[in-house]
């Protein structure tokens, strides 16, 4: 079974950069993203949990789009967070990232409401109707208090505008099972187990450590589908500092201490997320270094 990977292989969930009055900084934001296209991305998400989606208006949503397309051209593909815990608002969002010039949308689960499976299926079906765009499911469980059940994952996939799942829920036997069942294409949402996803029939990565080691995660993946498995796992165990370095606490806090360290603009984050500490920024230098990242 060949699954096709719809909007590339490689993607990472950017970062939205701050200034110190908590502005998007937008030279920050063109720097990050020509940083990752030179770092052999496919495909880049934006206004996702990474980019602190919750705290940007729509406004400032549809100029990131506007602003990064500018950057990338039209070979890399825009993906942009469209989702939150209200439908209408995020028919809406879909609407305004269409327009804006996003390629697809990642559409988070419903968090905090929890909704029945009948509720989450109804709204993954309403986004799909809201625009021309290609969906992408976020099923990450432990962030929304829900997950996306095997037997809904199997019937959204019917669906042909919903032409992926970004699998954040950490259980890999099933999502081998979602996978052996509908073809969906897979990506893994959760760096650590990027390879063990693979392993089992996903096509690609969403990643967040994508910032500091994409060049080494396109070569991970290269050497996968090109058969040379031992130096998929020789790339993943080196990486795995990285991994573990990015998530001590919050994602976005890190990564955006990590670009710092790299010589790039990470910037500030907006409440309720707080910068890193002092000791948070000289145990990510360790865990960079020891992943072989270059840093200041």
């Amino acid at each position: 079974m060949s699954i096709q990977a719809p909007f590339g292989r490689l993607l990472t969930a950017m970062v939205t950069p701050f200034k110190d009055d908590l502005s998007i900084n937008w030279a920050s934001v063109e720097e990050i993203a020509a940083h990752l296209v030179s770092s052999g991305h496919d495909g880049i998400v934006l206004n996702g949990t990474t980019g602190e989606a919750p705290t940007t208006s729509d406004e400032e949503k549809v100029e990131i789009i506007k602003v990064v397309r500018k950057v990338v051209g039209s070979n890399i593909k825009i993906v942009a967070g469209a989702g939150n815990n209200e439908t209408s608002h995020s028919l809406e969002q879909a609407r305004q990232a269409a327009k804006a010039g996003a390629d697809g949308l990642l559409v988070v689960t419903p968090y905090y409401n929890k909704p029945p499976q009948a509720g989450i299926a109804a709204h993954f079906e309403a986004m799909a109707g809201a625009s021309d765009l290609p969906i992408m499911l976020y099923d990450i469980p432990h962030r929304t208090g829900v997950a996306i059940e095997p037997d809904t994952i199997v019937k959204l996939a019917a669906n042909p505008k919903i032409a992926a799942l970004k699998d954040a829920k950490g259980d890999i036997a099933s999502t081998s099972w979602v996978i052996k069942r509908c073809a969906i294409p897979v990506y893994s949402g959760d760096d650590i187990l990027n390879l063990p996803l693979l392993s089992v029939g996903a096509v690609g990565f969403v990643s967040v450590c994508g910032h500091s080691v994409g060049s080494e995660l396109k070569q991970m993946l290269n050497a996968f589908f090109s058969g040379d498995v031992a130096k998929a796992v020789e790339i993943h165990q080196k990486l795995l500092p990285v991994y573990t370095g990015t998530f001590r606490t919050q994602g976005a806090i890190l990564t955006k201490a990590a670009l710092d360290l790299m010589g790039l603009s990470g910037g500030r984050v907006r409440l309720p997320l707080v910068d890193a500490t002092e000791d948070q920024i000289n145990q990510l230098r360790e865990d960079l270094r020891a992943g072989g990242v270059k840093v200041k």
